[in-house]
């Protein structure tokens, strides 16, 4: 299937709106329902300490807390000093890297324009950008920020600074014809973007993605998995801290053992 900037912009208004008219007030609140709103969603925010204590629900960091008071137990007070400053250290690093990851999608709803001017019932109208919606025609004018991601219908010597989704730093000049073949997202001169503003010039394009699909929105959700996903080294890690805990608790019980006798004696 081709991508809405390989179509004409007649081809994309049949597909998206089923028809060349714009989206009537009923079918807006059809799509609203069935689409949801035009938002990057995020997880329920958890405090600093509750993202720190998460770090030690790692079953190998739960072997070397045993292994620290074992040896604490036993009277080797600086191994279990060692294995517990490693262990926070290692937690610290783990929080420092998840609230990291939750400023970087803060600054990515940064980037979300608070409004919106859309034609409804035949009138150009502001609305809050969260209730923009699939098959919407927006207008853009020179300092707006784009509310979503969208094919262009008109231009008038558009430009549009995209640096947040490619690291260009230079304003792309917009077009409306289609393009042929595969292409990278800064070379789609046809289409816009979320999170992008225009420098120059004027435009009208339609919606073809809001929210958490758009392209902010999947980086979005590429911030939130990274916090939630655990690594392969740490997935190894975790497999290995299972194998090895049996062979850590049996030694942990020679070492006892033999203490005792040693008391004993």
């Amino acid at each position: 299937m081709k991508a809405y900037y390989n179509k004409s912009k007649t081809e994309v208004r049949k597909q998206v709106n089923g028809s060349l008219k714009p989206l009537s007030e009923q079918q807006v609140k059809a799509n609203q329902e069935k689409y949801g709103l035009n938002e990057l969603v995020e997880a329920k925010k958890k405090s600093l300490l509750m993202v720190f204590l998460e770090q030690y629900k790692d079953f190998l960091v739960i072997i070397l807390i045993i292994a620290a008071i074992i040896s604490g137990f036993l009277g080797d007070f600086e191994s279990a000093i060692v294995i517990l400053i490693v262990i926070t250290i290692n937690a610290i690093l783990g929080t420092v890297q998840t609230v990291k990851a939750e400023q970087s999608l803060n600054s990515l709803k940064e980037l979300s324009s608070p409004t919106a001017k859309v034609l409804r019932d035949g009138k150009i109208v502001e609305i809050p950008s969260k209730e923009v919606t699939i098959g919407d025609e927006v207008h853009l004018e020179a300092g707006d920020y784009i509310p979503a991601d969208g094919r262009i219908l008109e231009n008038a010597s558009m430009k549009v600074d995209e640096s947040a989704l490619t690291g260009e730093s230079v304003a792309v000049e917009k077009d409306t014809d289609a393009i042929e073949g595969e292409v990278p997202l800064g070379d789609r001169t046809n289409m816009v973007y979320s999170g992008s503003f225009v420098t120059y010039g004027r435009g009208t394009f339609l919606v073809t993605a809001i929210g958490m699909e758009t392209e902010v929105g999947k980086i979005a959700q590429l911030l939130k998995s990274t916090s939630e996903k655990k690594t392969p080294l740490q997935v190894n890690l975790d497999n290995f801290g299972k194998k090895l805990s049996i062979i850590i608790i049996i030694f942990c019980a020679i070492l006892f053992g033999l203490n005792i006798l040693q008391g004993g004696n």
